[in-house]
């Protein structure tokens, strides 16, 4: 089972190779709602996946940092992570800080992320859009030269932005992954959250896990496949071929 690694000092961190994609949470578990199947299926396909929660994501009615970190672990486990931290930032007061700027900056040098992946910039949470502002001053400071952060200057190619959203829009995102041979893992990551998914919910349908699987079933709909996951981009695509679209 994978060990999560928690630390707020990325210059610890024991040596990787660097990562095909990382995926910025602002809480475990968000990697896992937003775009679990598409983090089993690229991990699949031989890609080199990490996920950064940003925060323990505690206090919660149900759980406790030693009970989440358990759930991370099996969570994690359930996807193949290549490699999962947490940055040790404040639940429930997550802020754009520079200081928070600098050590998130300072993860994307040491892992060397080809792309990062970020919440969906429009949330009722107010950990989520900090998150995301976050990462994306993050990117930048990334690639700066003259400064204490540890590791060389990197710039990460893409920054894409996942749906783990608490408001109900009816959101038009830019694609949808087709996950129809790895909703199984995403559910298994989502159920590893007990604390969070499970316990303390009624249990009548429609349930929390009803409502996700008929989510993934309508996104999946939308391109003709059994599950789907949708994503956002800020920045226009670049397609090698026609041939990339379904």
């Amino acid at each position: 089972m994978m060990a999560v690694v928690f630390t707020e000092s990325p210059a610890n961190l024991a040596p990787i190779s660097p990562l095909d994609m990382l995926v910025v949470a602002p809480h475990p578990d968000d990697a896992e709602l937003g775009m679990g199947g598409t983090i089993a299926k690229m991990i699949s396909r031989g890609w080199r996946v990490g996920v950064l929660d940003l925060t323990t994501g505690e206090p919660t009615p149900h759980g406790s940092e030693t009970l989440r970190r358990t759930e991370t672990n099996v969570a994690s486990d359930a996807l193949k992570l290549t490699w999962r931290g947490n940055a040790g930032l404040p639940n429930r007061s997550l802020q754009h800080t520079l200081e928070a700027r600098e050590l998130v900056a300072s993860y994307f040098r040491i892992l060397k992320p080809k792309w990062v992946f970020a919440p969906y910039w429009q949330d009722a949470h107010p950990d989520h859009v900090a998150a995301t502002d976050l990462i994306e001053a993050a990117r930048f400071w990334a690639k700066l030269s003259r400064t204490d952060m540890p590791g060389e200057p990197f710039h990460p190619d893409r920054v894409f932005y996942y749906y783990c959203i608490h408001l109900r829009l009816a959101v038009q995102p830019s694609w949808i992954v087709d996950i129809s041979d790895h909703w199984d893992a995403k559910l298994a990551s989502i159920r590893a959250y007990e604390s969070q998914f499970i316990t303390g919910r009624d249990s009548q349908p429609p349930t929390m896990l009803d409502r996700l699987h008929d989510e993934a079933s309508n996104w999946g709909r939308l391109i003709g496949r059994r599950y789907g996951e949708p994503f956002a981009t800020k920045e226009p695509l670049a397609l090698d071929s026609l041939e990339s679209i379904l």
